[in-house]
């Protein structure tokens, strides 16, 4: 089966969480409003769908099924190409740490579109100021530690094991969006969390995903997307 992803064509945003187990899972896809056939496209297809519409991108059409929200494709990719655990409690417990990676990324973003995503950052740029200093200085902490006591119990891997799964592909991008978004204060927490690092690290040299890494397939961060870096919002 060739699966199709729907995302925004431009940025990486929740999109690349897909398209990173994707990649590492060497599964055939097509990333189709990317490929030729444009966000116009995506929003006619999305309403193609009445049964059980996306409320909104990224989706993931494989054959008769329509499933949306990252975490809830993956737990779908997960379960079916082994990219989680083979147990119940071992497939609930990726998704559950895929679950605390989504809360992470929204406050990410918040921090930036403090009052309403709908506005400019620049039309609440005093809002977004004191926003990014309790997220860098109470919530990353917070967040990273968890992961990282998480990792002194098991080991290289948040689920155990000798092998990745869909949560260490996402945990990744978390700390490689962070590291774009924050890097004085990332450069802080570095050697406080030496565990989440050390899984971005062998996450990024991982063999499956060097090809997507040095290809065009791979959309760079930007002003627009979920992980955004303002010099004012930044600090160590």
């Amino acid at each position: 089966m060739v699966y199709d992803l729907w995302y925004w064509a431009g940025i990486p945003g929740r999109g690349e969480f897909v398209r990173l187990a994707l990649e590492a899972a060497g599964l055939p896809y097509r990333d189709r409003a990317r490929e030729k056939d444009g966000e116009a496209a995506m929003l006619r297809d999305m309403r193609a769908h009445p049964q059980c519409p996306p409320f909104a991108p990224p989706y993931l059409v494989a054959g008769e099924l329509v499933i949306a929200q990252t975490a809830n494709i993956l737990l779908f990719l997960g379960e079916k190409h082994g990219l989680a655990p083979d147990d119940l409690g071992g497939r609930l417990w990726v998704n559950q740490l895929q679950l605390t990676i989504a809360d992470v990324v929204t406050e990410a973003h918040d921090s930036h579109h403090p009052v309403a995503a709908g506005l400019y950052y620049e039309e609440q740029q005093e809002e977004a100021r004191r926003r990014a200093d309790d997220f860098r200085n109470s919530r990353m902490p917070k967040f990273l530690g968890y992961f990282d006591a998480v990792l002194a119990g098991r080991g290289d891997w948040l689920a155990g094991g000798m092998r990745w799964t869909y949560a260490d592909l996402s945990l990744f991008l978390l700390v490689d969006g962070l590291l774009y978004a924050f890097p004085k204060r990332m450069g802080t927490l570095a050697s406080q969390y030496p565990r989440v690092f050390a899984l971005h690290a062998r996450v990024a040299g991982l063999p499956e995903l060097q090809d997507y890494f040095k290809s065009d397939r791979r959309v760079p961060y930007s002003s627009d997307g979920i992980f955004r870096h303002y010099r004012e919002l930044d600090s160590a």
